[in-house]
């Protein structure tokens, strides 16, 4: 089969993490616009729901479908660099590691990015997926004009100036409104990031968060549960020159350490619970601190070979620190044991309709455990203490939330609600979980 026509398949789906399974009736992968459009109008015909997968590293069943499942692996590559407008065209299939070296050859980049870039352009921002910026948002955020298959075939240019009302809500679409083929985001030149990455104290990252926050571009911070100790990075521009880590520093800090041996302590923990406090206690102190210089899809991303399921909530930013102490109040009383370290993560506030920081400051709290875990007796007073403080889930990881919270804390669910009715009236795009999160 050569990639001028949709390859069709039936094999089951598993994602990342391997917490979601689908066994769709059959399972394509367009070559064109075109090709894709068809194979919807078939689908509907057949009477199959339909959902488009990335690389599956969305935690919940966002993608998942037991009738007709669209892979994106033909829909690849850059349609245009336009240097004028400063913008690029890529294709919704095209992983975000492929978009960044890609750009760097041109002498561009993205403005910010998140900590991995192993999902695809259409996953990562259908969800959401963000780093951490105090005024650079999310990758969704520098969306500048999208193309969108929906239900009956139809190709939609979405942008502020075309279709601008289905603009404002498909740069975070859920896959809910129809199929992403292209995305259109706004690039710069090419810059330098210069990462300061120490350890600090719990007591003091939290007292002097909203100074932190303010006094670097991107700020982040790891809590290591039982324990006191964080570990904190900065990135902020640099006129250079570029210094990146050196070979073998690299390699043991985000190979052998936060992924081997990390991988090593994480088995040992599922298998023996109780050495977990001593294990969280080692690989605190292990990390040391380090500066290095180079462009941004090297400082912003790192290797994330261990493999883990995650819950994420984006709270307003006044509320983080209070948040985060009582989730580690939560975890020193429980007999629970947590192996994996807290993210922290800011975002200025955006204009997208279910961004997780639509409308205001956030700041995202993450917690994580290592694939085969059990997690509820983690993430069910994680999530109660989330919601507690109007938290936002993050569209692609764990969380039990359903339409009636959602609607309650964002104000404009509704304007998404009315263009999803717009666009896919006989919901083509339904599944188990866009009934929960959105209703029916």
């Amino acid at each position: 089969m050569t990639d001028t026509y949709a390859r069709t398949a039936t094999n089951a789906w598993r994602n990342w993490a391997g917490n979601v399974t689908a066994r769709p009736v059959r399972t394509v992968s367009p070559a064109s616009v075109d090709e894709l459009a068809e194979e919807l109008r078939r689908a509907s015909e057949d009477g199959l729901k339909v959902k488009a997968v990335g690389t599956g590293h969305s935690f919940t069943a966002a993608a998942a479908t037991d009738g007709l499942l669209i892979r994106p692996e033909l829909l690849t590559g850059i349609r245009e660099i336009d240097r004028a407008a400063m913008t690029v065209t890529v294709e919704a299939g095209t992983p975000l590691k492929r978009l960044n070296t890609a750009l760097a050859r041109e002498g561009l980049s993205l403005t910010n990015m998140g900590d991995i870039m192993d999902q695809t352009v259409a996953g990562a921002t259908s969800t959401g997926t963000h780093g951490t910026g105090r005024d650079s948002a999310s990758i969704s955020a520098q969306i500048r004009a999208l193309e969108l298959v929906t239900a009956d075939g139809t190709v939609l240019s979405c942008s502020e100036t075309e279709n601008p009302e289905v603009f404002a809500v498909a740069r975070i679409g859920l896959g809910a409104l129809g199929v992403i083929t292209a995305i259109t985001f706004a690039v710069e030149p090419v810059f330098l990031l210069t990462a300061r990455e120490e350890p600090m104290a719990f007591d003091r990252v939290t007292a002097d968060f909203d100074q932190l926050v303010a006094e670097n571009e991107h700020f982040e911070f790891y809590w290591f549960p039982h324990t006191g100790n964080c570990n904190t990075k900065r990135n902020n521009r640099s006129a250079g020159p570029a210094a990146p880590p050196g070979k073998v520093g690299a390699w043991i800090e985000d190979e052998l350490l936060s992924n081997g041996i990390f991988q090593a302590a994480c088995a040992l923990g599922r298998a023996v619970p109780a050495t977990i406090p001593s294990i969280a206690r080692l690989s605190s102190r292990a990390l040391s601190a380090r500066t290095y210089t180079d462009i941004p899809y090297k400082v912003f991303t790192s290797p994330r070979r261990v493999r883990f399921v995650e819950m994420e909530y984006a709270l307003p930013r006044e509320a983080a620190v209070e948040a985060l102490r009582e989730v580690r109040a939560m975890v020193e009383r429980s007999p629970l044991r947590i192996s994996f370290p807290v993210e922290v993560r800011t975002a200025p506030a955006d204009d997208i309709a279910l961004s997780t920081a639509s409308g205001r400051e956030s700041a995202y709290i993450a917690v994580h455990l290592y694939r085969g875990t059990p997690y509820q007796a983690y993430f069910t007073p994680v999530e109660r203490i989330m919601t507690a403080h109007e938290g936002r889930p993050h569209w692609g990881k764990v969380n039990t939330r359903d339409a009636g919270y959602l609607a309650g804390v964002y104000p404009r669910f509704g304007e998404f609600a009315a263009v999803r009715d717009r666009l896919d009236p006989d919901r083509l795009f339904a599944n188990d979980y866009l009934r929960r999160i959105l209703g029916d």
